[in-house]
C-alpha cells in the first residue's frame, strides 16, 4: 500500500503555492499530486518522499490533512495497460473510487495509484494475476 495525503483547501489565490512552499522550505519532494475542486474548496491529493514529515509540517502550517492508503501497481507504459488493470478489477466486482497515474520515463513503466472499496480483495486479485504491486519505498 502507498500512503497518500489528502489536503482540504479553500479555493483561493495562492493557497496551492502556500502548501508547496511549506514543502519546499523543508526539502520535501512531491512525487505526484492531483487536485479535485469546486467553486469554494478543493482536495489536493499528493504523495511525497516523506509523507509522515510532510503531514506534520502541513498541519502545523494550518492545513487540514488526512492520510489514505492507496494501491499502487506498476505496468509497462504501453497503450491499454491501464485498461487491463481496470477490467481485471471490474470483472471481480471491485469498484475504483478514484485513481491517478504517471509514467516513469527512466525505465518505461507506468504507475497507477487507486483507491478501491475492498483493498484486501483487490490486492489478492492483482497479485494472483501477476500485476506488480508497489510499496511506498518504490514510489
Amino acid at each position: 500500500m502507498v500512503k497518500q495525503m489528502a489536503v482540504f483547501m479553500e479555493n483561493r489565490k495562492g493557497r496551492i503555492s502556500q502548501l508547496t512552499g511549506v514543502l519546499k522550505a523543508n526539502g520535501i519532494d512531491i512525487v505526484t499530486l492531483s487536485i479535485a475542486d469546486t467553486k469554494d474548496f478543493g482536495i489536493l491529493r499528493c504523495i511525497t518522499r516523506d509523507n509522515e514529515r510532510a503531514e506534520k509540517l502541513l498541519r502545523d502550517a494550518g492545513f487540514t490533512v488526512t492520510a489514505t492508503e492507496l494501491i499502487g501497481v506498476e505496468v509497462p507504459d504501453e497503450p491499454g495497460r491501464l485498461n487491463e488493470v481496470l477490467e481485471l478489477l471490474d470483472r471481480n466486482n471491485i469498484n475504483v473510487e478514484y485513481l491517478y497515474s504517471f509514467a516513469r520515463l527512466s525505465d518505461g513503466s507506468g504507475i497507477i495509484l487507486f483507491k478501491v472499496e475492498n483493498e484486501k480483495l483487490a490486492l489478492d486479485i492483482l497479485t494472483k494475476n501477476g500485476i506488480k504491486v508497489l510499496d511506498e519505498a518504490i514510489i
